[in-house]
């Protein structure tokens, strides 16, 4: 549905409008100028002054189908699709040429997650629209909804042919190319658009990101360039050519072009990282961890800030004041899955077995189902004595990874220690089968079981067999 921009007229509507709600006054508005007193609050989200001005409207215009379109909007939005496709069907049988009763049809049957039928709906609408640019771009999104990401595509580049200034049309468009993963495709259809439209910095900043994705940072770094030069203040093409740079191993051009963004702007957590990641690889580690510090003040949810100032006292080999920052990262955010394997291995490096074991069964519990996690935990177990706790925690392993030469050797020197041989020993002939090189893992987890003559008799048979 199209709208008149404000003027001065419709500046007094609405002021006489909001006047007459004050003093209980009716008084008489034409229908267009209900309609735009409707969308001036449909856009500034006063929904509750839209569906007075809705009612009073059609108290005054009852025939006005573009009023009752707008209630129909309202039901839409507030999810009374049945009420809004009964309205529907009472305006159809009176203009069922008029494309904005397909509009809400659609927009009803999408709701619904009727993507196929919105589609049929809205190709029907296409031969009643003066200007199908609207429609062009909701077939996209439905197409997009259904992962029909050629389709999609190809309504979105519709939509650029009929206004070359649609940049959310551009960028569903390269969503789609990203999806489908024809980067060479994108790139070739971004260089003919920017031959047409040479200066628009939204193109060059996507011909960019395409270059960048293919890992051609030269062409990448050009392209960045004219964004740039297309508009000086853009911060998207300023973040990414400072990627670029980083690629590059051109590190203090990176800093620059980051701190561009913090004098553009406010201060973003993802230069001020990108900043502190760049001093750390020239070497600068004060300036680097300062950054780092900057990062997580800027945005304390922000997980690798946290990260990367534990990752940083980590290379350093100052585990105590990696647990400390480990710990407050947790203390913000308990159930960050990162935080936990970083403070079971922390914990570790000082011998710290208890906590570090808590830190790997936390880990396990919220999803992190990696092998070294089991294994480093059932090692932590292990060496705390615990042997019945780590066979149980490498059996919950083996329905993870159940044919592992790592996992069958540590199961075997368990059952050794326990002193039940006869389950020891099927587990080290299955790990043997699996890979009868690995048997230094049971020499050095369970020294004293490797020692035993029984047990060097099985793994050299199966060596000798494996030769």
């Amino acid at each position: 549905m199209e709208f008149s921009q404000y003027d001065d007229h419709n500046d007094l509507s609405l002021t006489k409008f909001e006047s007459m709600l004050k003093t209980n006054d009716v008084l008489f508005f034409d229908s267009n100028e209900f309609e735009n007193i409707i969308h001036h609050y449909l856009e500034i989200g006063k929904m509750a002054l839209a569906k007075k001005a809705i009612k009073l409207g059609l108290e005054q215009h009852p025939t006005s189908t573009s009023l009752k379109l707008f209630k129909i909007e309202i039901h839409v939005f507030e999810n009374k699709l049945d009420l809004a496709d009964e309205l529907l069907n009472a305006l159809y049988e009176i203009e069922p040429s008029n494309e904005e009763i397909y509009i809400q049809k659609a927009s009803i049957l999408s709701k619904q997650d009727k993507h196929e039928k919105a589609i049929e709906i809205l190709e029907r609408s296409l031969e009643y629209a003066e200007d199908p640019a609207d429609i062009y771009a909701l077939l996209g999104m439905e197409h997009l909804f259904l992962d029909n990401f050629e389709a999609a595509k190809n309504y979105f580049m519709k939509c650029l042919e009929l206004d070359e200034h649609d940049f959310s049309s551009l960028y569903n468009m390269i969503f789609c190319f990203d999806s489908l993963e024809k980067n060479s495709e994108a790139i070739d259809y971004l260089n003919t658009y920017l031959n047409s439209y040479p200066y628009s910095q939204v193109a060059w900043h996507q011909l960019g990101k395409q270059y960048f994705t293919i890992n051609d940072y030269t062409k990448a770094l050009t392209a960045f360039d004219f964004a740039i030069f297309s508009d000086d203040v853009f911060i998207g093409a300023y973040l990414e050519k400072g990627k670029v740079l980083e690629k590059l191993k051109r590190f203090e051009e990176a800093i620059e072009n980051y701190k561009i963004t913090l004098a553009l702007d406010d201060p973003t957590s993802f230069a001020l990282l990108r900043i502190g990641h760049c001093y750390e690889k020239l070497g600068q580690k004060d300036l680097a961890v300062q950054h780092y510090y900057k990062t997580v003040e800027e945005d304390p949810l922000l997980d690798k800030g946290w990260i990367a100032i534990t990752n940083f006292y980590n290379k350093t080999k100052n585990y105590p004041k990696a647990l400390y920052y480990i710990n407050k990262a947790i203390n913000i955010d308990t159930d960050n899955v990162m935080y936990w394997k970083l403070y079971a291995q922390i914990n570790q490096r000082l011998n710290f077995l208890e906590e570090a074991e808590r830190g790997y069964k936390r880990s396990l519990e919220l999803g992190n189902f990696e092998l070294d996690t089991w294994l480093s935990r059932a090692d932590i177990l292990t060496d705390l004595g615990e042997y019945e706790a780590a066979i149980f925690n490498l059996d919950q392993t083996t329905e993870f990874y159940p044919d592992n030469e790592e996992i069958q050797f540590r199961l075997s020197g368990l059952y050794y220690m326990m002193h039940n041989e006869e389950q020891a020993t099927i587990y080290l002939k299955s790990a043997l089968q699996l890979n009868s090189e690995h048997y230094f893992i049971l020499e050095e987890l369970f020294p004293t079981v490797y020692q035993q003559e029984t047990v060097k008799e099985i793994i050299a048979k199966y060596k000798n067999a494996s030769k």
